[in-house]
């Protein structure tokens, strides 16, 4: 797996990620980061190879490297049973579900906030949803190496296990008819997010305990998914931290 831009980079290191081979840009200045970075890999003995700029452009996804890229082994996700387990006995916790979201970006973003909020894990479809790539990691901004990140072959079958771990589960829907605002969004919370397409499909919603929406004045019709789920996710740390 390549990972891409000093920050994700910075962070993959930190949390002990192993590096199979890695790739600055020569003459690349130094810093507080790149110094850091020089460091890691110097820990696991991996030398870099310094090479043009065009060398790093060819090879990056968005062209947004800023001189560093490293690759690494096959991203590792974790199991369900292990998140949960690591929230057992705890009133508030929350999980990010993602329905089918198909950008890599929009995965990265969303874990990104899931990480800031203190989120237990993300959950992701195996098939027609986006990959933890390059893209993922870029937006992630090193999220993605905190984070716990699940991945299930049937969403509506994982809703179910989360009931049954004392869940609530919390789809987020224009269509709903209740605001964010006016529904009870702390304890334990697995957060539904559908796909930037169409929403969640009609298995999931039948399968959430409850829709919520966030209320709207302008003309767009919804906004983006990463958007809409960190401001879900911002109510329901506030809600916790009120005691709504």
């Amino acid at each position: 797996m390549r990972i891409e831009g000093r920050n994700a980079v910075l962070e993959a290191l930190r949390s002990g990620l192993k590096v199979q081979r890695a790739m600055l840009l020569r003459g690349i200045k130094p810093g507080k980061n790149t110094d850091e970075i020089l460091a890691h890999l110097q820990q696991q003995q991996i030398k870099p190879q310094y090479v043009a700029r065009a060398d790093l452009d060819k090879r990056s996804e968005h062209g947004a490297h800023q001189g560093v890229m490293i690759w690494t082994a096959p991203f590792e996700f974790s199991p369900l049973n292990q998140v949960v387990q690591n929230v057992e006995g705890q009133s508030n916790a929350l999980v990010i579900v993602l329905d089918h979201v198909t950008d890599p970006g929009n995965l990265g973003a969303i874990a990104r906030s899931a990480e800031v909020f203190g989120a237990a894990g993300l959950i992701v479809a195996k098939d027609r949803a986006a990959a933890v790539t390059p893209a993922a990691h870029k937006a992630a901004a090193g999220a993605l190496s905190h984070l716990p990140v699940v991945q299930v072959t049937n969403i509506s079958r994982t809703l179910q296990q989360l009931k049954d771990a004392d869940f609530w589960i919390a789809g987020a829907s224009e269509h709903a008819k209740t605001a964010v605002w006016d529904t009870q969004l702390n304890g334990r919370i697995a957060l539904v997010m559908g796909a930037e397409d169409k929403g969640l499909s009609r298995l999931v919603k039948d399968n959430c305990d409850f829709l919520v929406k966030l209320p709207q004045l302008g003309k767009v019709q919804s906004l983006n998914v990463a958007q809409a789920a960190t401001a879900l996710m911002y109510e329901f740390s506030r809600q916790c931290e009120d005691g709504a």
